[in-house]
């Protein structure tokens, strides 16, 4: 049987998936709110909810996020019109940014 290779994390991004883990977990708790409860609410196994909350970066993005947001973890706000504001903010700095980023072209002499 052939072993499936594991994708490598950057130490800061384990650390941060620890960090929101950890955080989904007290407030869970802090709210007396079971396991059970919490992934019902989400939409999800019990089991991924026990993954989330374990910092397992296997895990889905949005259902992490869910998850964070039923238990009342901030994730960039903690004021759903701030987070507005940021998605708002984003987007017009996109708007200025060019479409694509593209190689340099390697055939240019700029040694003057």
């Amino acid at each position: 049987m052939a072993k499936i290779a594991t994708r490598p994390y950057s130490r800061y991004t384990q650390t941060a998936l620890e960090l929101l883990g950890q955080s989904i977990r007290a407030e869970r708790i802090a709210g007396r709110m079971t396991a059970e409860q919490v992934a019902l609410r989400a939409g999800i196994s019990r089991s991924l909810l026990q993954r989330i909350e374990k910092g397992d970066p296997g895990c889905a993005i949005g259902a992490a996020f869910e998850v964070a947001a039923i238990v009342g973890v901030p994730l960039f706000a903690a004021d759903p019109q701030d987070l507005s504001s940021l998605t708002r903010a984003s987007s017009e700095k996109l708007t200025l940014m060019p479409k694509a980023v593209r190689q340099p072209r390697k055939d240019v002499k700029d040694d003057f």
